[in-house]
């Protein structure tokens, strides 16, 4: 892990040094992966990142390692199972939309052939880089993250409003906000 470099301010231990080095904004195209950082961006909700970064591979356990056919048929044993599992956040709602999630993501799966081309075309198919120097104030939402979060929720997709989906867009790489003195701004770009 690369210590002495310049990052972006956030990361201030090994978990959050290796995900910003790693992970943070990096072009992701993988459906199953896309689809594991869109429900735990909506398990974020109301907590912080590192919360369930913490939790991810409890996550990927609990939830079948996110295979949206499995998630898609849960009934009620395995909501129960989930809900007792202290290696996620359980919280009924956030459970109940991974499911819903998981059914809504491959209904776009089998409209646009992937759920990759649904979502990048949001950008014109490439990343969208902001300067920015870490005077600047961090961005929440954006009008792209209000059209997902929008276009999200009318397909049933749960815990997508558009913070969360700026969000989603920083960590898969369809925005990238590092700032322009950190390494990974640079590489990314």
């Amino acid at each position: 892990m690369k210590k002495d470099v310049i990052r972006c301010s956030w990361p201030t231990d090994d978990l959050y040094i290796h995900y910003h080095d790693t992970e943070w904004g990096v072009p992701v195209h993988d459906d199953r992966l896309l689809f594991e950082y869109l429900i735990l961006e909506g398990a974020q909700a109301g907590l912080s990142w590192y919360t369930v970064l913490k939790k991810r591979e409890s996550y990927r356990a609990a939830f079948d390692n996110f295979d949206t056919h499995k998630i898609a048929r849960y009934g009620d044993k395995k909501v129960a199972e989930l809900m007792a599992n202290p290696g996620i956040i359980r919280n009924r709602l956030k459970v109940h939309a991974t499911i819903q999630n998981a059914k809504a993501f491959m209904a776009v799966q089998k409209e646009f052939g992937s759920f990759d081309a649904y979502l990048w075309r949001f950008v014109n198919n490439k990343p969208v880089h902001r300067p920015s120097n870490s005077n600047n104030e961090p961005v929440g939402r954006t009008d792209v993250s209000d059209a997902l979060s929008k276009d999200l929720l009318k397909r049933g997709f749960k815990f997508v409003g558009s913070t969360i989906c700026y969000a989603y867009m920083q960590a898969i790489g369809m925005v990238n906000d590092h700032v322009t003195t950190c390494f990974r701004y640079k590489q990314l770009k």
